[in-house]
């Protein structure tokens, strides 16, 4: 059934609402909480909140369920995992409508969301993590084993809930671990949803799905039977989870902030790269990790390129994600709606500062704010230093690539950078000097689930997606086994 309404997914959630699942069970929470549409400000949803005694029972069931899990041939794990591919097709429109309820997003991309989290799925159960011949001689063999690491304590986001959760399921469940994962609190809707439907696919034990706050957070960066954290979140929630985690040694993989750079060099196209670059910045109301966070354009483009951005701005069409006709939905929640104003206030005060386009929130309800683009601005606003996440784009003029190179890497950020021109020899001469962990010629934002992808400096720890991400969630083992004797 196709969701077309708030009010249409509010009446559904009524009738059935969602639950959590421990031990392949679906259970109510100890307390709940009211989910609310960022759309209108107000609740639409009522989830429930996980007690520390029910996360100590998930965990347990998923540390008694692991070696059995583990223990099975990882086609047979690949196959279970293509079951939930074929969940999230099955059930893209309830999903989707759950997003854009508590999210935000436009319906249409919503459903993107949905549909692309099963596809890095599936290409993800490619990969091959079987055991490796390092070496072998006449003394014997040295085998390269990748072992399950046990429990793993699965932190998503609000910004992108069902995109950011599943590889987090896929990449410990295919390398043998078990899950209990924890969606954040503001958008827990779709991803309790999913972990219904999936009930039956595992073992039970083998995926658990709970909500809560930061207090069920904390217990699952410290729980001792949970042996390894992968969250997607801010720089100083990893710094918070990385000293919680500290104790226990867990394993980490970390992805967080960031405050991507991209420079247009002198002898890009500005028509003809103006949308996309409009598109990395904005997607998502701004809401997405790797977007363009600060725009470095070479001083004889930058006025037209200035221009072109502040019409796309103007005409973008800001609304409630269940109107067909919206481009841009709102920000996420409240905390940080008045976070990006502090950022708007402050270029407001600033005198060298130029708004092209937007500048204010919008008189509606809900946490709206207009897609803003400002010029004059230099670094020490923090518009340009932090990362705004929001819809809210700097950009910059530079006269040289040493200039732009040195701008575009200060900061303690390194997730994303990207560099536009025409001269690809040069583009990739300049691209080859960024600090990040992605770097993108004429283009922007987006991962490849057989590529590693993680930020630098403060973005991050550790990798995701490809074999390296995937490695992440195994202990390697070498065992050398002597040549028997004749």
């Amino acid at each position: 059934m196709k969701y077309l309404t708030a009010d249409a997914i509010s009446e559904a959630l009524r009738g059935n609402p969602v639950r959590q699942l421990i031990n392949g069970s679906m259970v109510d929470g100890a307390e709940t909480l009211e989910v609310i549409n960022p759309a209108t400000g107000e609740a639409c949803a009522i989830a429930p909140v996980a007690s520390l005694r029910q996360l100590d029972e998930a965990v347990d069931a998923a540390r008694r369920s692991q070696q059995s899990w583990g223990g099975l041939p990882l086609t047979e794990r690949r196959t279970a995992l293509k079951g939930l591919a074929t969940i999230l097709r099955e059930h893209v429109a309830e999903l989707a409508a759950l997003l854009t309820l508590e999210q935000g997003r436009p319906l249409a991309q919503t459903e993107a969301e949905v549909m692309r989290a099963a596809m890095l799925l599936e290409a993800m159960l490619t990969i091959d993590i079987d055991d490796e011949i390092l070496r072998e001689d006449e003394s014997g063999r040295v085998i390269l084993q990748h072992k399950p690491i046990g429990v793993v304590g699965a932190i998503a986001p609000w910004n992108v809930p069902i995109g950011l959760a599943v590889p987090k399921i896929t990449h410990a469940l295919y390398a043998g671990n078990t899950v209990v994962l924890k969606p954040s609190q503001y958008t827990p809707l779709a991803t309790l949803r999913l972990g219904e439907y999936a009930s039956n696919l595992f073992p039970p034990g083998v995926l658990n799905v709970l909500n809560g706050g930061n207090d069920l957070g904390e217990r699952i960066c410290t729980h001792p039977d949970i042996a390894k954290i992968s969250l997607t979140g801010s720089v100083p929630t990893g710094k918070r989870v990385m000293a919680s985690a500290a104790a226990s040694l867990k394993r980490l993989t970390l992805e967080l902030g960031g405050n991507d750079a991209c420079i247009v060099r002198q002898d890009a196209d500005v028509d003809k790269i103006a949308p996309a670059l409009f598109a990395a910045a904005f997607i998502n109301s701004g809401q997405v990790c790797m977007a363009i966070k600060r725009l470095f354009v070479h001083q004889d483009l930058h006025e037209r390129l200035v221009e072109k951005l502040g019409g796309l701005a103007a005409k973008a069409k800001v609304g409630d994600g269940f109107d067909s006709t919206s481009q841009m939905g709102p920000v996420q929640n409240r905390a940080q709606y008045e976070s990006v104003k502090a950022v708007l206030a402050e270029v407001a005060a600033d005198p060298a500062a130029i708004i092209v386009a937007g500048g204010e929130a919008l008189s509606r309800q809900g946490f709206f704010i207009a897609p803003t683009v400002v010029s004059g601005v230099r670094e020490g606003n923090s518009l340009v230093d932090k990362e705004t996440f929001g819809p809210v784009l700097p950009v910059l003029s530079f006269q040289t690539d040493e200039e732009a190179i040195e701008r575009a890497n200060a900061g303690s950020m390194g997730l994303g950078a990207s560099v536009w021109g025409n001269d690809l020899k040069m583009a990739e001469h300049v691209a080859r000097q960024l600090v990040a962990g992605t770097v993108w010629i004429n283009r922007h934002v987006g991962v490849d689930p057989l590529v590693p992808f993680g930020g630098a400096k403060e973005s991050g720890l550790g990798r995701q997606f490809g074999k390296a991400g995937l490695l992440e969630f195994t202990e390697t083992s070498a065992l050398f086994v002597p040549r028997a004797n004749k």
